[in-house]
């Protein structure tokens, strides 16, 4: 792996061996409009996302999921922990009906039992230990074993005396049930999961945290945080409550387990007194997390040891009870649109959902208008671009006029095409620029479209197209506006 300087290191560094450090995301399901299975797996696939995590073991979300190579962590919902963790025959039912049934065509990797149980649920605490060894039993008669791991996520707050990371110690409370469970997670060769939400760290420190220390954004040397103990310098507030979870278990003697944030975002938008949730803070941080997981910077106590992290969410729950902020956590609206444009240049192919350096096609200026209503008229047709946004009362409809309506369906079918050269002419009258032409809710670009459309090739539009080739060069192109601009010729002669 790289960057291990110390013996300690060896033992957390080998549970990566077998894979890179990865980007998931959670699908939570509070939505008035949720999305189907196929349409939420459409936009995985689209979005390039390889690891989600479920709330649940939703059989349809399984079904869709099935021959994608997704990675998935399904999980026993907290009203089905007692069940499970008073009886043994329990979870094999359960996992011969949620994983079994399932596995190898659905990929399913990691059974997280319950969440943040010690905090939303401690009269279950007792049954905790239980439960995870029972589902553990389960795949072990199944062979599963080695293929699915089993752990549960905890809130960050079972962590007291989080600052300095070195001073860390878990809740003395919970000792009974988390020392099993650490040998638990020890013993099979799982991972201690994590919610870490530096939103609510910074929130809650009236002021002490700096806003950009919470963000990942660069500090000056004079304004990191230093563990006293430690003299390790803490950049952001991430890695600083990441390590706190390591140094915890040392306090119970327990220096093999890696961790996994099993939770992490920032919301988009918030209440009068939330006035941090905003869009751009929201975009700084995830769009930084992505690339401090990606690029395997590790914490100052594990440099270079990846910290797998699944970001907090995929979608923007409507529905979600509480304050404003608790509904926009998510990535995406429901119709698959981006609630914003994830900055990720430099972190490989993670997510569609990024626009730096991207390219556009729009319509010439002072173009002639019969010759980009035809141009529009072909993209929404033959060329097959989802045109609905720009009907009366979709997002793209206003400016209503030719010019605007035609940058968006050459845009889109430059974008479906994969930006191929030649596809950004349609006759002269469209060109490539760097300027984003989105405006208000009409997003351009790959992360404008819906999601069934994004990094995808227009394979469907026709025979005579190759794909990539330009639609000046299209037989069907030309005479669609010969056909055109006949019957506007006809029609004025009618009326002459």
């Amino acid at each position: 792996m790289g960057f291990l300087l110390l013996l300690l290191f060896l033992a957390v560094s080998a549970v990566y061996a077998d894979e890179d450090a990865f980007v998931g995301v959670n699908i939570g399901t509070d939505l008035s409009d949720m999305p189907h299975p196929t349409q939420v797996v459409a936009l995985l696939k689209a979005q390039q996302i390889h690891h989600v995590r479920l709330y649940n073991a939703d059989r349809g979300m399984l079904l869709a999921l099935a021959n994608t190579g997704i990675k998935v962590a399904i999980s026993v919902p907290n009203e089905q922990l007692l069940g499970i963790g008073q009886s043994n025959s329990t979870a094999a039912n359960w996992v011969s009906q949620n994983v079994v049934a399932h596995y190898p065509a659905t990929n399913i990797t990691t059974i997280c039992v319950g969440s943040e149980v010690p905090s939303s649920l401690p009269n279950a605490g007792r049954v905790l230990v239980s439960a995870l060894r029972f589902i553990h039993s389960a795949l072990v008669a199944s062979n599963l074993d080695r293929q699915v791991k089993v752990s549960t996520p905890l809130a960050s707050s079972i962590i007291l005396d989080s600052f300095p990371p070195s001073q860390a110690f878990f809740n003395h409370s919970w000792k009974p049930v988390l020392v099993p469970m650490l040998n638990f997670l020890q013993s099979t060769g799982s991972f201690f999961m994590l919610n870490v939400y530096p939103y609510y760290e910074y929130m809650q420190s009236n002021g002490v945290i700096p806003l950009d220390y919470a963000l990942f954004k660069p500090l000056s040397a004079t304004k990191e945080a230093v563990d006293s103990n430690t003299l390790l310098h803490y950049t952001n507030v991430f890695d600083a409550m990441v390590d706190a979870a390591y140094f915890a278990m040392a306090d119970l003697n327990f220096t093999s387990i890696p961790v996994v944030v099993s939770e992490s975002g920032w919301p988009s938008k918030g209440d009068s007194k939330e006035p941090d949730a905003t869009l751009d803070n929201a975009n700084a941080y995830n769009s930084n997390l992505i690339k401090h997981v990606i690029n395997k910077t590790g914490t100052p106590k594990h440099p270079g040891i990846a910290v797998s992290t699944y970001i907090y969410e995929l979608y923007n729950e409507d529905i979600k009870s509480g304050p404003l902020s608790e509904k926009n956590w998510g990535l995406f609206d429901a119709d698959g649109r981006p609630v914003y444009i994830l900055r990720l240049t430099g972190s490989g192919s993670v997510l569609a959902n990024d626009t730096t350096n991207d390219t556009f096609c729009v319509a010439k200026e002072g173009a002639d208008r019969k010759m980009l209503q035809a141009a529009l008229d072909w993209a929404c047709g033959p060329g097959k671009v989802v045109c609905s946004p720009l009907m009366q009362g979709g997002p793209c409809y206003d400016p209503d006029t030719v010019a605007a309506h035609a940058t968006y369906a050459f845009d889109a079918y430059y974008q479906k095409m994969g930006k191929a050269p030649g596809t950004c002419d349609f006759n002269g009258v469209a060109t490539v620029t760097t300027t984003n032409p989105s405006h208000g809710s009409c997003l351009f670009g790959s992360g404008g479209k819906n999601g069934t459309f994004l990094n995808s090739t227009a394979s469907g539009i026709g025979a005579n197209i190759t794909s990539g080739s330009p639609p000046t060069q299209h037989s069907n192109f030309k005479s669609f506006v010969a056909h055109v601009m006949l019957g506007i010729l006809g029609w004025s002669a009618t009326l002459l």
